[in-house]
């Protein structure tokens, strides 16, 4: 399956070039034109999806294997993998993606805040049973 207009289906169609550095039958990992750091990469699914819970399971299983190699092959000790959802959780490309971006210092790489927020243990149980229900 594949959207016409996205421009990942495009590049997987070869409708657009890329700099591969892997592809089966199920993914497509290529390098980022816009990185974060040497070696930032993107690992998507052939299958057309806007979010991850758009893709088929057999799918994605295939994604993450394909991430490790690539961090391994980029040489970084400490790399981010990264996949977002939405606008609102900065995704900019309508196609479900990871980046695998190595994190070689303090300035390169990705920069994350963390709002953590205080936990009412109370609120935190009841979420936990009401998920864990759904997830049944």
């Amino acid at each position: 399956m594949s959207s016409p207009a996205c421009i990942f289906c495009k590049i997987i169609k070869g409708e657009i070039p890329s700099f591969k550095l892997f592809e089966n039958e199920k993914v497509l990992a290529f390098l980022d034109i816009q990185p974060l750091s040497r070696g930032h990469a993107l690992v998507i699914p052939k299958f057309h999806g806007a979010k991850l819970t758009d893709i088929p399971d057999e799918d994605l299983t295939a994604i993450l294997p394909v991430a490790k190699k690539i961090a391994i092959a980029s040489g970084a000790e400490n790399f981010n993998v990264l996949q977002n959802n939405g606008r609102a959780a900065h995704q900019m490309v309508d196609h479900v993606h990871f980046h695998v971006i190595p994190k070689p210092n303090q300035t390169e790489g990705l920069g994350i805040g963390w709002p953590a927020q205080a936990t009412d243990m109370e609120k935190l149980k009841a979420l936990h049973e009401e998920l864990k229900a759904k997830l049944a």
